[in-house]
């Protein structure tokens, strides 16, 4: 059975967790990880739904930068520029994706994500 989150401040906390990654537009070099990490530690032990969907989002995060990290190195034999393309559109929907689950008071988990906290 699903888990759904009623309280509204919980659930506009949890898709805070997904959108505050866009903070990656701003700080170029990880805001996609500060943004999430700011509001998990904010409001973690206020909301249970917040530190599973921060740790979500974090995770998330953390995977997409190892991936244009590498994609990035991978410019020089030419599939690199389709890399960051393809990881950069697909983060772009899972991210809206996954805010909306949230709003929803729905518990989300990204596809192909490293579970770096548990």
């Amino acid at each position: 059975m699903e888990r759904i989150i009623d309280n509204r401040d919980e659930r506009m906390w949890g898709m805070l967790c997904h959108i505050a990654a866009f903070a990656g537009l701003v700080i170029p070099v990880a805001g996609n990880i500060i943004g999430p990490l700011v509001v998990y530690l904010l409001k973690k032990e206020e909301f249970s739904f917040v530190e599973d969907q921060g740790k979500e989002s974090l995770n998330f995060q953390i995977t997409v930068t190892i991936l244009m990290f590498v994609s990035g190195m991978l410019i020089i034999v030419g599939i690199g520029f389709l890399l960051l393309a393809v990881i950069g559109i697909g983060a772009l929907v899972l991210t809206i994706i996954a805010a909306i689950k949230a709003n929803e008071g729905e518990f989300y988990r990204y596809p192909w994500t490293i579970r770096f906290l548990k």
